[in-house]
């Protein structure tokens, strides 16, 4: 299986915000935006596998900014890490400034699929090689992030998250 690089997976979801999406204060609902970010990172993870994919967790997901009625949003999608059946992505959501056309991040996300065959089982996914300094930070950060959720649910030894202790050492 060859290895595979962010690029590769880049998904890219521009839509406007409107009337029926938003909340009493004209906002995107928050559970819309979880869902388009759904759809972009589910499809950036399929690119890197060519597998179906299955959403595992939201690990991470970060409301920064409120999106208004009307706005132009950009939900990006990259993969940062491939384990051995499992796909971390990382989402970046932008709004768009309807007079300047300049761009402001208002969210991110982390979402962690799995690839499956066709009966539902996992199977093994394409390495990652991160090529610019942001991927590459991504992709370690996965680590430290798959180790702890492991810690966390008493599947992994404290003495075992390498990656963990040497942030404290």
């Amino acid at each position: 299986m060859q290895a595979k690089t962010p690029k590769e997976s880049l998904t890219i979801l521009t839509d406007m915000v409107l009337p029926g999406e938003t909340n009493p204060l004209n906002n995107l609902f928050g559970g819309e935006l979880l869902a388009r970010m759904d759809r972009a990172a589910s499809i950036a993870a399929r690119r890197h596998s060519r597998r179906i994919v299955v959403t595992a967790s939201v690990n991470h997901v970060a409301f920064s900014r409120a999106v208004p009625l009307g706005s132009v949003v950009t939900v990006e999608a990259k993969v940062s890490r491939a384990f051995k059946t499992s796909i971390e992505v990382f989402i970046d959501v932008w709004i768009e400034d309807r007079e300047s056309g300049k761009k402001t991040k208002a969210n991110e996300g982390i979402y962690t699929f799995v690839a499956v065959d066709e009966t539902g089982r996992p199977i093994a996914v394409p390495e990652l090689v991160p090529e610019t300094d942001l991927e590459k930070e991504r992709f370690a950060a996965a680590l430290r992030r798959k180790q702890l959720s492991l810690l966390l649910a008493g599947k992994m030894k404290p003495n075992e998250a390498s990656e963990l202790k040497a942030l404290f050492e």
